[in-house]
């Protein structure tokens, strides 16, 4: 029954290794060992690492190929560092050097932001593609010690739309790609690709992972010890055979894939394909000299191209520094063209006027506020003048702004007195009749 399939499923989960070098209760080898002298062993400190980027299907072996790596190149004492990226994984058969798990809660993104489970893997893939550049400093700091890593590993989700359709796929692998060689290693569940037709829907999806990235990339047929792979060299190698295969699928599925497969041949010419079992390890040590020639590869294609892209760059950064400068100094130009100097006519006219101006208001009275009285100071020093008896007060014209016009008033107020007096002495002299 099915509650006894699910039983029986997480009795042998529970009975599986959970780390590099554990062991099963029966005291033997999680996995077998491998071959004496295969692997390769530490590369020159002056050699930058190679990193593989793992992707496949789920259920295609990534998390078993991953295991089957580190278990390898740690029994070869080879240096190697890596990275997991799939926050949603339970249980891991290795111990990664960086886990995703450590920086983001897959399942408090999900109850945070509402989200189902895909949703929760991109959300918290992206979370951690933000902080992206603090890992790869972290590898950088690992490549530059005594003992540099010769491979850098990287484990993604198990659905890999998450990783090769995303923002954060795209940012991770091109991240890496900048710094060191990189190559993505697809892999392919040898049995369930029996089929002409899923066998082309892989081929597919290899081919655009390939041109998305423009990475290069190996095709890792894994599972050879339940079913060999021969059959997938001979469709690669020969598309007569490939379209005897297809004669056997009678749906309309058949032709589209016959079509599709007569333009596959120049791909298939420029992949790299090993068959591998991650359970024995068979075809490890081909798989190894595969990721030598990707870097040969990367070395002449990628970096090639990578550099043409950053001076391309450059040369638009340094093209658009210069328009803006060049902006910036005609609109100071034309500023200053903008507001010319005033003829001599102009401001002769504005000098008289503003002189007029000044006369007019010497010539007025006393100085009244808003209610029409004068001002306070002046009014306080007249008032304790005539208390005094010292007659009026003449101001100063360093005391006051209307010491000029006190002077004019006090003037006035003289002669004023000078023509009573001289009225009343003629008044006095003229005979009365």
């Amino acid at each position: 029954c099915f509650k006894c399939c699910i039983g029986h499923f997480l009795f042998i989960f529970k009975e599986s290794p959970t780390m590099e070098g554990a062991t099963t209760p029966a005291g033997t080898s999680a996995l077998p060992a491998p071959v004496a002298g295969t692997i390769p062993t530490v590369a020159p400190a002056a050699e930058p690492p190679i990193v593989c980027i793992v992707i496949g299907m789920a259920g295609s072996g990534k998390t078993t190929l991953m295991q089957r790596l580190h278990a390898d190149l740690d029994s070869a004492s080879s240096p190697f560092y890596s990275i997991n990226l799939d926050p949603a994984v339970r249980n891991l058969p290795y111990e990664p050097d960086i886990d995703v798990r450590e920086t983001v809660n897959y399942k408090g993104v999900m109850k945070q932001y509402q989200l189902g489970p895909n949703g929760g893997i991109l959300t918290a893939l992206n979370l951690f593609a933000t902080k992206f550049d603090q890992v790869l400093s972290l590898v950088e700091k690992r490549a530059a010690s005594e003992t540099p890593p010769a491979h850098v590993l990287v484990d993604t989700p198990g659905q890999i739309e998450i990783f090769t359709w995303s923002a954060s796929g795209a940012v991770i692998a091109e991240s890496l790609a900048s710094s060191f060689p990189t190559c993505i290693l697809y892999v392919v569940d040898t049995p369930r690709s029996a089929r002409p037709v899923t066998f082309m829907s892989n081929m597919l999806y290899a081919c655009s992972i390939l041109y998305k990235f423009r990475l290069p990339l190996v095709l890792v047929f894994n599972k050879t010890d339940v079913l060999s792979a021969d059959f997938a060299s001979e469709w690669m190698a020969d598309s007569e055979a490939f379209q005897q295969a297809l004669e056997q699928e009678k749906a309309y599925i058949g032709s589209l894939s016959r079509s599709m497969s007569l333009m596959l041949d120049e791909f298939y010419s420029q992949l790299r394909a090993v068959h591998v079992s991650a359970l024995t390890g068979e075809g490890i040590p081909a798989l190894f000299e595969a990721l030598q020639g990707c870097k040969d590869e990367y070395n002449e294609t990628y970096a090639v191209d990578l550099a043409a892209r950053r001076a391309k760059r450059d040369a638009e950064v340094m093209r658009l520094a210069m328009e803006s400068s060049e902006r910036l100094a005609r609109d100071r130009k034309g500023e200053r063209n903008e507001q010319p100097p005033r003829p001599a006519a102009a401001a002769a006219a504005a000098t008289a006027a503003e002189a007029a101006a000044m006369w007019a208001s010497s010539r007025m009275g006393p100085t009244l506020t808003a209610h029409g009285t004068r001002s306070a100071d002046r009014d306080a020093r007249a008032e304790r003048a005539e208390a005094d008896g010292d007659g009026p007060v003449y101001a100063d014209a360093g005391d006051s702004e209307d010491g000029e016009e006190g002077e004019n008033e006090g003037g006035e107020l003289e002669s004023f007195r000078e023509y009573l007096k001289q009225s009343t002495s003629a008044a006095a002299d003229k005979p009365k009749q």
